[in-house]
């Protein structure tokens, strides 16, 4: 089935990319959680203002990522949320909650869709996140979670 991105899909592609994928994958996946249309005739028009919107948002060079990168690695970012007696959260640090951790932290302003949790933080402590910046350069962030 041909489909059109509307968000970034790891492994797929970008917003506005045009791919061939499984019937069940994109029926079932994709298109329900809101990260790609079906490709239609009509559709190609919107192509092109996703791609257009996708280059607003996109850091463009290698070095304009590897500044941000530097900004992002020399902030600290603490995050607060309730915890138990043993240091276990009551629910877990969402990529949402560390984007406006950055920013508040008076980091650079990242995308939640760039933010890549290898396993759920739902302790307190520090947890190492990876930030995709650019196709060739990723930022890893430290995160201090402390209760509130």
């Amino acid at each position: 089935m041909k489909i059109i991105l509307t968000h970034e899909v790891s492994g797929l592609g970008g917003p506005g990319d045009v791919v061939e994928v499984k019937d069940g994958y994109a029926r079932n996946y994709l298109v329900p959680r809101g990260l790609a249309i079906r490709w239609t005739r009509g559709g190609e028009k919107d192509v092109e203002q996703i791609r257009r919107g996708r280059k607003l948002r996109e850091i463009a060079s290698v070095e304009q990522a590897n500044v941000v990168k530097a900004e992002l690695e020399g902030v600290k970012v603490r995050l607060k949320g309730r915890a138990g007696d043993a240091g276990r959260l009551f629910g877990a640090v969402t990529a949402a909650d560390i984007a406006s951790a950055i920013k508040a932290a008076g980091g650079p302003d990242v995308d939640k869709r760039r933010i890549e949790v290898a396993t759920p933080i739902k302790t307190l402590g520090s947890h190492a996140v990876s930030v995709r910046l650019h196709p060739e350069v990723s930022a890893k962030v430290n995160l201090e979670v402390q209760s509130a």
